[in-house]
């Protein structure tokens, strides 16, 4: 590899094949073969010193999205699209209706994920019912900012729990409706995706607001999202709202593979009869749409108590050792495979 990519100061860079520019797979093998497998082999990257390459092959920065910086130019006559990789894998956690426990699930598997030794951080995008704050515990939490030497702000995120966190929740009062209009709050979240300093992360989970709508839109256009997770009840009602969940990710313009579904308060044991299982919002819902979808069913997860409990005291159940937890680690490991399978 030529000496200019050999000194001192090393960034990430990976090399991102675009149609548009005509970068082939081909034409990359010409950038040298110095490359490192990320976690999960979701990211070859070489270490490149970035001012020598920018000297070297006029290439200049054009954006920052969710702590992912763009350059373009010609790197040894091909035209490339360089990213400084900040993030590994941009998850949305969604559901096509509110109140199916997706902000628990995201939460808890966000957790379990950094129990598994990945960096994590959620965007808490559920703009007009922000639960981030109060599960982790930072309710209180203001967010710190600065401006890099171009001039673009940036703030920083809670750190909870080994997690990192943005929420529209830490900059408005906890007892003050949000009464903003569509373009209104799609703005205030695309500060939060542009603006806000992850450092490095291996995943960060975006708890997506329930339904469909110009939020969903904003976000799927304003970042690379790897893939979608769906979480829904058994319940019917639910599972109708869900089918249009995922038809908006497959639609062709958006095109976001759906990693599975996870049938969230599947049943109801009672502490004090563990054999026993009551079905109250019926029976196998997700599991039938899965199987009809052709889509993973990643995880059944049954009504608990405790899962509640731990989530209003700010410490989710990852956190502790029991038989609850267990339900979340079968999950962030299904998901873990699934990434693997499908190379997504």
């Amino acid at each position: 590899m030529n000496r200019l990519f050999k000194k001192t100061l090393s960034l990430m860079l990976v090399i991102v094949m675009t149609v548009s520019l005509g970068v082939s797979a081909a034409a990359a093998d010409q950038t040298g073969d110095a490359q490192a497998e990320g976690p999960l082999g979701l990211v070859s990257a070489m270490s490149v010193e970035l001012n020598a390459l920018v000297e070297a092959t006029k290439i200049s920065k054009t954006e920052e999205i969710a702590g992912n910086t763009f350059y373009e130019g010609v790197l040894n006559g091909v035209d490339v699209v360089l990213v400084k990789a900040g993030i590994g894998k941009v998850l949305a956690v969604a559901s096509g209706k509110g109140g199916v426990g997706k902000s628990t699930v995201t939460a808890n598997l966000a957790l379990t994920l950094r129990n598994m030794g990945y960096r994590v951080g959620i965007l808490d995008a559920d703009i007009y019912g922000p639960s981030m704050p109060t599960m982790f515990g930072v309710e209180g939490y203001q967010p710190a900012g600065d401006e890099e030497e171009e001039g673009t702000p940036r703030i920083y995120p809670a750190l909870s729990m080994g997690v990192k966190v943005m929420s529209i929740g830490f900059f408005i009062n906890p007892k003050d409706a949000l009464i903003w209009r569509g373009p209104m709050a799609t703005n205030a979240l695309r500060q939060l995706t542009h603006q806000t300093d992850w450092g490095e992360l291996d995943f960060l989970l975006i708890d997506m607001p329930p339904g469909t709508g110009d939020i969903h839109l904003s976000l799927m256009q304003d970042l690379k999202i790897s893939g979608a997770i769906i979480v829904s009840t058994p319940q019917k009602i639910a599972l109708a709202d869900v089918r249009r969940g995922i038809g908006m990710f497959r639609a062709k313009q958006i095109n976001i593979p759906v990693l599975g579904i996870v049938e969230n308060m599947a049943w109801f044991t009672p502490a004090e009869l563990p054999a026993n299982r009551y079905y109250i919002f019926g029976k196998g819902g997700a599991q039938e749409l899965a199987r009809s979808e052709n889509i993973p069913l990643l995880a059944e997860i049954p009504l608990i108590q405790s899962v509640r409990e731990a989530a209003d005291a700010g410490t989710p159940v990852a956190t502790q050792e029991s038989t609850s937890a267990a339900f979340y680690t079968g999950l962030a490991k299904n998901l873990v495979t699934e990434l693997e399978k499908t190379g997504h």
